[in-house]
């Protein structure tokens, strides 16, 4: 049982950074049921929350990004094909001599 207290000393030694807000009495009042609907701390729910959409904004920008340079890619690959490989151009005799018969 002496392992506890250690665990939650190191726990909590980990968290070194603050984070402060001002908010209305109505969010104030909304958080604290949520929090206790979930059977956590207003701090405990704050920064869940806070940490999930931070991690759904990184995520969506992200792929937006990823979008925008697939499409370039995409784009630049249209408007400049590269030259046909050896596996391409047998690809290419292969269907020419089934679709002549």
């Amino acid at each position: 049982m002496a392992q506890q207290p250690t665990r939650k000393a190191r726990k909590n030694s980990a968290k070194l950074e603050r984070l402060e807000a001002r908010i209305s009495r109505e969010q104030k009042r909304i958080i604290e049921r949520a929090a206790g609907l979930r059977g956590t701390s207003v701090t405990e729910f704050v920064v869940a929350s806070a940490q999930q959409a931070a991690t759904t904004t990184i995520k969506d920008y992200e792929m937006l990004r990823l979008h925008g340079e697939a499409r370039e890619a995409f784009v630049n690959a249209l408007l400049n094909p590269p030259a046909p490989n050896a596996a391409a151009k047998r690809a290419v005799n292969r269907y020419q001599q089934r679709s002549s018969r």
